[in-house]
């Protein structure tokens, strides 16, 4: 672990948490993988979560491997859950840190990290322990968000201060939401060869009324019924009144046939 006082997940893993990650697949969050996968691969899936895009990975590596790993516990039932019901057996589940992995040296021929280094204390040491644990000839994929690049239509000052408002609970948090546009820096930092790391971007686009729909009402109910709730009250960023009306700004936004947003991610393939 880094000596750095350790960040909090700004999230948590309530119910519309889990509703929101259990929306993620490999192919809506992890497509810039998938043309480096073999069948007999091991991969290592950190900050799982509740494993909807570990599950699938292990249907890419039918003679390999997925071992998905997550902080916390609680989550790791609804992830075997997930497997269970696919009834995907190539996958375990297990506990530990992503800055200090539990594993020996050069076990996985693919580490891989979808919207965790955002949320953690040490970012770069994160890097470092997935490439440790990273066959020579492996990767490391890393996929996260740059919310700072968020963008929507029509034009509203009160989605403006709900970003405003989320960058300054997680970044309050300890956390870094721009990090997407940050990875290949990390990268460097952490001992990659910068010749040797491939960048792109993928995006999250809502638009149909079903889209703007759901995606409304969960940023709706993270607002008010996730960790960030507390947080922010607690770090002195809103009242609950505040929180109350950004709840409304994102029902108002859903309910507007024009609505759009689209949110841009960075994306990393590290050769080990």
């Amino acid at each position: 672990m880094s000596a750095t006082k350790e960040a909090v997940y700004t999230h948590g893993h309530s119910e519309p948490v889990l509703r929101s990650h259990s929306s993620r697949t490999a192919i809506n969050s992890a497509a810039y993988l998938l043309p480096h996968l073999k069948p007999d691969m091991t991969i290592l899936d950190v900050g799982c979560g509740p494993g909807t895009i570990s599950t699938d990975l292990a249907t890419y590596v039918p003679q390999g491997h997925v071992t998905a790993l997550d902080y916390a516990s609680s989550v790791l039932e609804n992830a075997r859950a997930s497997a269970a019901a696919r009834a995907v057996q190539n996958i375990s589940f297990t506990t530990g840190d992503v800055h200090a992995l539990p594993f020996a040296d050069a076990s996985f021929d693919v580490t891989h990290a979808h919207q965790v280094l955002q949320h953690i204390t040490d970012p770069v040491q994160a890097l470092r322990e997935m490439r440790r644990v990273t066959r020579p000839g492996g990767i490391v994929a890393v996929r996260d968000v740059n919310f700072c690049a968020t963008s929507w239509y029509p034009d509203s000052a009160a989605m403006d201060h709900w970003l405003d408002l989320y960058l300054r609970v997680a970044r309050g948090n300890g956390g870094t939401p721009d990090c997407g546009r940050r990875l290949h820096a990390w990268a460097r930092q952490a001992g990659f060869d910068p010749a040797r790391v491939t960048c792109s971007a993928g995006t999250w686009n809502y638009h149909t009324p079903e889209e703007r729909a759901w995606l409304g009402g969960l940023w709706a109910d993270r607002t008010l019924q996730s960790n960030f709730a507390p947080t922010a009250i607690k770090n002195g960023f809103a009242t609950q009144e505040d929180l109350e009306r950004v709840a409304q700004t994102w029902r108002a936004w859903a309910a507007d046939e024009d609505g759009w947003l689209t949110m841009v991610h960075g994306e990393i393939i590290c050769a080990v």
